[in-house]
């Protein structure tokens, strides 16, 4: 084996034996314990980083096939104009603006079931068929459409984020039982006393769900959409673009922030969730 990765291994090794001494103890101290539980992730995705590094430079892997970290790092640090107009242009347009229209008019349509059963025979089927529309499809379309600039990213964020959001407040709407909808009832509570205390508190943690899987759904919808049409600037267009240059490192430069936003949005909302939904049993420790 050789030396340079088999230093990185043993790293890893004597790493992961420590991260699993570290998730079996419990600490009397709140912010000791806090401090594990981020130290444990955050050293795994290290020496992860380390192996990754031993085995590209321990095997010379050809850096076109896979670059070591340090070679990405380096291209970030001297790429920062380029990634964050990127990042501006496919993020904070695409696809926050994608998530929120999407998410939305999946919400408002939720509603609207709710109070129609001819809506949810009708639109239900409908959102299904639109929900399995290949994206390699509706990009080029959306593209002629709106053309080439973040409005038709955005069409299809909204497409893709649309649906499950949709589902996931039909499905949280129902979850109330009759009982508690009898005692509104009870209590002469109307539709909209008993949407706001009783079914739409019920429903949170699906909402939130859709929420956090639409956070992955919106990054990758962009990206792609990018691939069939764009300016001159877009994460999606920069990888397509330097993929075709063989400029590896920033394909990967890339990859890694699209990655860091989509992550950090995920977490954004999962913390949202737990202090809206802190009396639901999945948040309870």
């Amino acid at each position: 084996m050789n030396l340079i990765f088999a230093s990185a291994l043993l790293f890893w090794l004597a790493a992961w034996a420590l991260n699993q001494w570290l998730v079996k103890q419990t600490f009397s101290n709140i912010m000791t314990q806090r401090l594990v539980d981020v130290f444990v992730p955050l050293s795994f995705g290290i020496t992860l980083l380390v192996l990754w590094e031993g085995a590209a430079k321990g095997y010379d892997i050809p850096k076109i096939l896979l670059p070591p970290p340090t070679m990405i790092w380096e291209r970030i640090t001297n790429s920062l104009p380029i990634l964050w107009a990127d990042f501006k242009q496919t993020f904070l347009f695409a696809v926050l603006i994608g998530y929120a229209i999407g998410c939305g008019s999946g919400f408002i349509a939720a509603m609207l079931i709710d109070r129609s059963p001819f809506l949810k025979r009708g639109l239900l089927p409908l959102g299904n068929f639109v929900a399995a529309l290949p994206i390699i499809g509706v990009a080029p379309i959306m593209v002629m459409w709106f053309g080439f600039d973040w409005h038709s990213k955005a069409a299809v964020v909204i497409i893709m984020t649309f649906f499950p959001m949709l589902v996931n407040t039909v499905q949280g709407l129902a979850v109330s039982g009759h009982m508690e909808r009898d005692l509104m009832r009870t209590y002469a509570g109307s539709w909209g006393q008993t949407m706001l205390k009783l079914r739409l508190p019920s429903a949170m943690p699906f909402i939130f769900n859709a929420l956090k899987i639409n956070s992955t759904l919106a990054m990758i919808g962009a990206i792609v959409a990018e691939f069939f049409g764009t300016p001159t600037v877009g994460m999606g267009f920069r990888i397509s673009t330097e993929v075709g240059r063989l400029n590896v490192d920033m394909v990967w430069a890339e990859i890694a922030m699209a990655a860091l936003a989509g992550s950090t949005f995920y977490g954004i909302i999962a913390l949202i969730e737990k202090r809206v939904t802190f009396w639901h049993p999945s948040q309870r420790v």
